[in-house]
């Protein structure tokens, strides 16, 4: 059960907001990359069977995945597909060449098509630069940069409103990218980009690195918060880490997020995406360990009490 204070009511009035059952996915990068269509349709009915109800679906590479085998799997499985980007070396809308922009948008575009045929509501990633790739930015020249990105991101953009279809640009941590870290460097490079088929994604992991409190940059995210992603502070399963987890909901349930917690980790057994990733060691016994434990701990999270007398 959590409260927030009313808009437009005295300071002492508080609207009383019930708790709900939300939608719990997870990212297929918990098991495999790249994510195929050959791998599609036994993975994600494995996922279904563990009792996940939506499934993050990266398209690494344009051809890797497409609409009918993806329509197909998902029509098989009941499970609510999103689409997340991957932005590899060489995917940049800043600070690069022409040529490196249009491919950077093609891709994207790419991505929001495939979003689109199969029924996806949103497209989440750090859409502005290469993972990994940090500079050192004075505050003219993230000016510059935030301004360069909005100019570049807007045909992607509008692509995106006129298929129906969000972009949520996620912030990353200091270690990945020196451009994006925390939702007011997002809110603030978007600017009249926001609400025009762009929002904001969050993820915990990052927060919990970059945010003084994970619980208040999701209240200012806001109306802007399109998409979540959850782990614990280590990357592994969410739950019994140091993350304050119920005050991270109240905060979602504050701002009316009604979307699904979308648990992201990695494997270590892929070196690529380890490598990207960090993983260094094994973050649970096995991959499916670390995907059930996740779930079982967001569904007694977001549950209500059993015996709750407002329930």
């Amino acid at each position: 059960m959590t409260f927030h204070r009313a808009d437009d009511g005295p300071r002492d009035h508080f609207v009383l907001q019930e708790p709900s059952l939300r939608a719990i996915g997870v990212n297929t990068w918990v098991w495999t990359s790249p994510l195929t269509d050959s791998a599609l349709p036994a993975l994600l009915d494995q996922i279904a069977h563990m009792g996940f109800d939506a499934v993050e679906l990266p398209l690494e590479t344009v051809g890797d995945l497409t609409v009918p085998v993806v329509s197909r799997v998902l029509a098989d499985t009941g499970l609510t597909p999103y689409v997340v980007g991957a932005m590899a070396p060489g995917r940049d809308l800043v600070d690069a060449e022409a040529t490196q922009v249009r491919t950077t948008q093609d891709y994207l575009r790419s991505c929001v098509d495939l979003a689109s045929g199969i029924g996806a509501s949103a497209v989440c990633g750090p859409f502005y630069s290469s993972t990994g790739r940090v500079w050192r930015l004075s505050a003219q020249a993230r000016a510059t940069a935030y301004e360069q990105w909005r100019e570049n991101l807007a045909p992607v953009a509008e692509h995106a409103q006129a298929s129906g279809v969000q972009l949520g640009i996620e912030p990353l941590n200091r270690y990945e990218t020196s451009l994006i870290n925390t939702v007011d460097q997002a809110l603030t490079g978007l600017g009249d980009l926001l609400g025009q088929g762009v929002g904001l994604a969050l993820d915990t992991y990052h927060l919990n690195i970059e945010e003084r409190s994970s619980a208040d940059a999701i209240r200012q995210a806001g109306k802007h918060l399109v998409h979540v992603q959850v782990c614990g502070n280590d990357r592994g399963a969410p739950g019994h880490d140091q993350t304050d987890w119920p005050a991270l909901i109240a905060a979602l349930d504050e701002v009316g997020y009604a979307g699904p917690l979308n648990i992201e980790s990695f494997t270590a057994e892929n070196a690529s995406i380890a490598t990207a990733a960090s993983i260094w060691r094994p973050l649970a016994p096995t991959q499916d360990d670390l995907a059930s434990s996740g779930l079982a701990f967001l569904r007694s999270l977001t549950a209500p009490t059993e015996g709750d007398p407002h329930d």
